[in-house]
């Protein structure tokens, strides 16, 4: 498994993914629950892959 995400599309995808799961954790709004969904982006960030990107030939970080 090949790295397919860059280091700027890794920060991005930090701050997103933190952010959406603070808001799942602090907010009391009914739609909360919602925000787990940023584990998804923190977990490709901290991996360094994203199997979305093989469909279509996407890669966001440098050639080897």
């Amino acid at each position: 498994m090949k790295s397919n995400v860059g280091s700027i599309d890794r920060i991005l995808r930090i701050v997103i993914g933190v952010a959406a799961v603070t808001f799942a954790m602090l907010s009391d709004h009914e739609l909360a629950i919602w925000g787990l969904i940023g584990i998804v982006p923190l977990g490709t960030a901290l991996i360094g892959w994203c199997p979305a990107y093989l469909p279509f030939g996407i890669k966001t970080c440098k050639s080897d």
